[in-house]
């Protein structure tokens, strides 16, 4: 069985995105989890992942740490994780690819963390601008393959990929269309999606670069998640 190691899910984006495909696809797999430490997570995580980063997937002798490797590396046994038909498969393939390499913007200013609700001081024009191109891409895959999800009827590795953006807009409130909106609420309501935001709030752990982050952009208005105990 694969093992697959994450981070703290009120946090960790990179780690969901595996995660929600392999759930969703229903690929067994055996959750590692190794939560964010203080200061740096480098030396442990690097006991399981060359990077020090997470996702990382370990399949018996192999290991793979990237979570677009670990992507293709299941498509190979997996063939549900894209899209059939080749045209919607090359679509998904690109807007994946796209949002693994970009949106630097939304990344820095709109930190994952799903267990509270922020209102931004502002919206820059950078962050405008990758919340105008995601809106754009949501819009171009649910017009062109017909929806409910970004590549056509099925949940793919495409919507793995921005499943984060999904609880950032939870977050955030981001300025989206009606129709990206209404998508970013079917992410929300898959089961799997609940199960990882109600695995998010109960976390105690705080891990403070990530909520400094947080407060330089914005007010938080709601902090939905269980408290850490008294010292």
């Amino acid at each position: 069985m694969y093992s697959l190691y994450i981070a703290n899910k009120n946090y960790s984006s990179w780690s969901l995105r595996p995660w929600i495909l392999m759930k969703v696809l229903g690929i067994p797999f055996e959750e590692k989890f190794v939560p964010f430490l203080e200061g740096s997570s480098y030396e442990a995580f690097r006991k399981f992942s060359p990077t020090g980063l997470v996702p990382c997937l370990v399949d018996g002798g192999t290991t793979v740490w990237d979570s677009l490797a670990i992507t293709e590396y299941l498509a190979e046994d997996h063939p549900t994780v894209w899209p059939s038909d080749k045209t919607e498969r090359a679509w998904a393939r690109c807007a994946a690819a796209e949002m693994h390499a970009g949106f630097s913007a939304l990344r820095s200013v709109c930190t994952m963390n799903v267990g509270v609700r922020v209102t931004l001081n502002e919206i820059s024009p950078a962050l405008q601008k990758d919340v105008d191109r995601i809106d754009e891409l949501w819009r171009e895959g649910l017009e062109r393959f017909g929806g409910p999800f970004l590549a056509g009827s099925a949940f793919t590795a495409v919507d793995a990929f921005f499943a984060p953006v999904a609880f950032r807009h939870l977050t955030y409130k981001l300025p989206l269309s009606a129709q990206a909106d209404a998508y970013a609420h079917r992410l929300l309501d898959l089961p799997a999606m609940k199960a990882w935001y109600e695995a998010g709030i109960a976390e105690t752990l705080r891990e403070t670069e990530h909520e400094e982050e947080m407060l330089l952009v914005g007010t938080v208005t709601e902090d939905l998640r269980a408290q850490p105990a008294s010292e």
